[in-house]
């Protein structure tokens, strides 16, 4: 991951893609926009109905329970809890690195 990790007086992290823009102000322009691919097939993970598929190909299955702003995924055969927004607008890299970890080598996060 690049980036640098911001760390908030309540003890929050969060990592800044490009620390630059951000201070600048900026939306995004200048910083470039990171994808989920799949690495087997090729493909770009571009809505939530097409990483659930994956995903279940992989063992993962849809956990119902918690919070209702979280679109979760969980594994029997490990602790591992996959947590996204409900909002696929809001899928950002650090949930990419997340399912890239969890996923060894069937997973890759590049820069669009």
């Amino acid at each position: 991951m690049s980036g640098v990790w911001v760390f908030k007086n309540n003890g929050v992290i969060r990592l800044v893609e490009n620390p630059a823009a951000e201070s600048n102000g900026m939306n995004g322009g200048g910083s470039r926009r990171k994808v989920l691919v799949h690495l087997p097939s090729g493909q770009v993970v571009t809505s939530y109905s097409s990483l659930e598929q994956i995903l279940k190909e992989l063992g993962w299955e849809r956990y119902y329970g918690g919070d209702p702003d979280l679109f979760q995924f969980h594994k029997h055969s490990s602790i591992d809890l996959i947590s996204l927004p409900r909002d696929f607008s809001k899928f950002n890299s650090v949930y990419m690195y997340d399912i890239v970890i969890k996923n060894p080598n069937m997973f890759h996060v590049r820069d669009m």
